[in-house]
């Protein structure tokens, strides 16, 4: 049997395609005598004297516990026996692709991109789903390749190497802080920022809703109608602070007034943050006493009549936008806009095609040969509609401008279409019968001259 040996850990990672091989294992750091251990490491490798030191117990990347924790490096069997192993680690996000920048990208590129994108992605500005993990993702890519050092390691060994160098998924800053630290109090073009960004700021106000209910002229020439609406208004008692007249603010101690609480998870792939609004402030960093009458909200719900103008030309889903009528902001923060939605009563008899008014008109069978004069209805009255003699059955006549006035265009109007609909008799008297006859044989008459 051999002599007893000292060993060595040893640790690599090797990149192969788009993902990383990660090999470790024991390796002995003096051998006198050929054992039955050393057979195990016959397979593997060999490494330089600069990798075999990079992947040391000693050395801060990838050590034997780091991996472990990492990658959830299970040993089979009886550790002593099995002395190697061979994991494959699937490729993170590439932080350069989910900036859009090129890995030769300046810090000023990065910079630039990562402000375009945070704009477009902040959760309170974008509320498609996935948006927050979006900019949360974005902050991550931007805090390693802003850093020199870590955009360093991250260039050499992939987002494997921040972890083993102490610098994992757990360890990014709050993308939050990033954000505010790069875009100052109207970094947003203005808008009304809601939970870390805009605590003690004031926020706009939310739109508020309201169904008009217009009849068939109403909706074609508009109306001026006075509605009563219910909307959240500032509190007097407060002034819209929210907070019990003669009282002051102190800081928040669940969230220490960050208005956030980040929440840590460790799992086999790292350490997992997540950023939720303090529930004891709800966002904005303080805690108060509630003023008695809005309980602490700021605003109070109130009825309010105001006067409504209906252009003419709205339809069906047309959505009318009145400024500063929505729900009070918080904090001094400007109101939002009411949002009338309109819902037309159809006529019974015009029916509206966009700006055109269709309409179908009976005329005998008489009229239509010989030709007449009908009373049409318009949405302007009754008017004399000249039906030329000859129509044919399902004519359309065209009664030019008396349709629906174009939206906000009001000197602009469409056409009323008029379907000639003949009604033919089922029945008819014993004169009537001799007289068609009659035109029938004279007509028969003419066509037997007019061939010989």
């Amino acid at each position: 049997m051999g002599r007893k040996f000292q060993t060595a850990y040893f640790m690599a990672v090797v990149p192969c395609g788009g993902t990383w091989v990660a090999l470790w294992g024991l390796q002995p750091k003096s051998i006198s005598s050929v054992s039955s251990t050393s057979k195990s490491f016959a397979h593997l490798p060999r490494f330089s004297t600069k990798t075999q030191a990079f992947a040391s117990p000693c050395s801060s990347f990838f050590s034997q516990g780091s991996l472990c924790a990492l990658y959830d490096m299970r040993m089979i069997g009886n550790p002593r026996q099995r002395r190697c192993g061979r994991f494959v680690v699937r490729a993170e996000a590439d932080f350069y692709s989910v900036l859009g920048v090129s890995q030769n990208a300046s810090k000023a590129e990065i910079k630039s991109a990562y402000r375009k994108l945070a704009r477009s992605y902040h959760p309170d500005v974008n509320k498609e789903p996935g948006a927050e993990q979006r900019f949360k993702d974005i902050s991550n890519a931007y805090e390693v390749l802003s850093d020199d050092d870590k955009r360093s390691i991250y260039d050499r060994y992939g987002e494997a190497g921040l972890k083993g160098a102490g610098m994992g998924t757990g360890d990014f800053s709050n993308p939050f802080d990033i954000f505010e630290s790069l875009f100052d109090m109207g970094g947003m073009g203005g808008m009304g920022m809601g939970g870390r960004a805009s605590r003690n700021m004031a926020t706009e106000g939310e739109d508020q809703g309201y169904n008009l209910v217009l009849n068939f002229k109403e909706a074609v020439f508009g109306v001026e109608k006075e509605i009563e609406i219910t909307k959240l208004d500032s509190c007097g008692t407060c002034n819209g602070s929210g907070a019990k007249p003669g009282t002051s603010p102190s800081k928040c101690r669940t969230c220490g007034g960050q208005g956030q609480v980040i929440s840590s998870a460790r799992t086999p792939l790292g350490v997992f943050q997540q950023v939720t609004t303090c529930s004891s402030c709800g966002g904005s960093g303080e805690i108060s006493t509630p003023c008695n009458t809005c309980n602490g909200d700021g605003r109070v719900r109130k009825s309010k009549r105001i006067s409504l103008k209906v252009p003419a030309g709205v339809d069906s889903g047309s959505r009318l936008r009145v400024r500063s009528e929505g729900n009070a902001g918080r904090r001094g923060g400007p109101p939002g806009d009411l949002i009338v939605m309109i819902d037309v009563i159809p006529d019974p008899v015009l029916k509206r095609d966009d700006t055109n008014i269709l309409y179908t008109c009976k005329v005998t069978y008489l009229d239509a040969i010989l030709g007449t004069t009908a009373k049409v209805p318009t949405v302007d009255g009754m008017v004399d509609l000249k039906i030329p003699a000859g129509t044919q059955p399902g004519t359309t006549l065209v009664m030019a401008k008396k349709g629906v006035p174009v939206l906000n265009k009001s000197n602009r109007r469409g056409d009323q279409l008029v379907r000639v609909q003949v009604e033919i008799p089922k029945r008819v008297s014993g004169e009537e019968r001799k007289l068609i006859e009659e035109l029938s044989n004279l007509k028969k008459g003419k066509v037997a001259s007019s061939s010989r």
